[in-house]
């Protein structure tokens, strides 16, 4: 079984939550499954940004990124948030190895808008380092940086770079551990098990708006590409990786 883990950078950013996710990551790795981390880290890239004086623009829910401000997610996302999580990792028993989406040409990306600076929209794919990677028993872990076709070096957003890797690694689950308990009705109650057409159901009759529209139309499109299983789950909530791969029925699971 092949799965990819996206964890959200504010789940990074306190040591006790890293840790904790970790080990339960290196526990399903050590069980036989292939896995393969992309992590964001937005809330470390606004405060960084903050110390030096910078303030942080938004367009759409994405940062606008400059030429200072790539420099910014370099250190921060592809540096300091990528090596801590490995080695949070490796500490738990994993063999964990830090990558970004330039190495081996594992995401290439086209500038998404002008507007947006060097932020990017991954157009290829290429697994082959992961192939290579898991392979050989280590665990790839993946900043959310693109590269360019003539050198260039992009922001993507991180649930846009986990659906483009998983569906060109073509894995079994991509599980989303987000600060939510999963996807809500009108009632505010958490739905199980969601196809396509209700997440778009959801979508035009405002349900789902904001971080969760946006979490749907990447579940949506990783299904379209070939990804049998998402999920979105709380992950701060117990044992909350293990439990999902364990087959417990806990937050939206997304199929076709």
């Amino acid at each position: 079984m092949k799965a990819l883990i996206k964890i959200g950078g504010s789940l990074l950013d306190d040591p006790a939550s890293r840790n904790d996710i970790a080990r339960q990551i290196a526990e399903v790795a050590a069980s036989g499954v292939s896995v393969t981390v992309v992590h964001g880290g937005g809330k470390q890239m606004t405060r960084f940004l903050e110390e030096r004086g910078i303030q942080s623009r938004f367009v759409g829910g994405l940062r606008v990124t400059t030429e200072e401000t790539i420099d910014a997610v370099l250190k921060v996302l592809a540096g300091t948030v990528n090596t801590q999580l490995a080695a949070a990792l490796c500490a738990a028993g994993a063999k964990a190895v830090g990558l970004t989406g330039i190495d081996a040409g594992l995401a290439t990306a086209e500038q998404l808008n002008p507007e947006l600076g060097f932020v990017g929209r991954v157009v290829a794919s290429d697994p082959g380092v992961l192939d290579a990677l898991s392979g050989a028993g280590l665990l790839p872990v993946v900043a959310c940086v693109a590269g360019g076709t003539n050198g260039e070096v992009f922001n993507v957003n991180g649930d846009s770079m986990a659906v483009a890797i998983a569906s060109s690694w073509r894995v079994d689950r991509l599980l989303f551990l987000t600060d939510v308990s999963g996807v809500l009705d009108d009632r505010r109650r958490i739905i199980p098990v969601l196809t396509i057409q209700r997440c778009r159901d959801l979508i035009n009759t405002g349900i789902a708006t904001g971080g969760m529209q946006a979490k749907l139309n990447a579940a949506t499109d990783a299904v379209e590409r070939g990804v049998r299983e998402v999920s979105i789950v709380k992950g701060s909530d117990a044992f909350i990786v293990t439990r999902v791969f364990a087959g417990e029925d806990i937050g939206t699971r997304i199929n076709g």
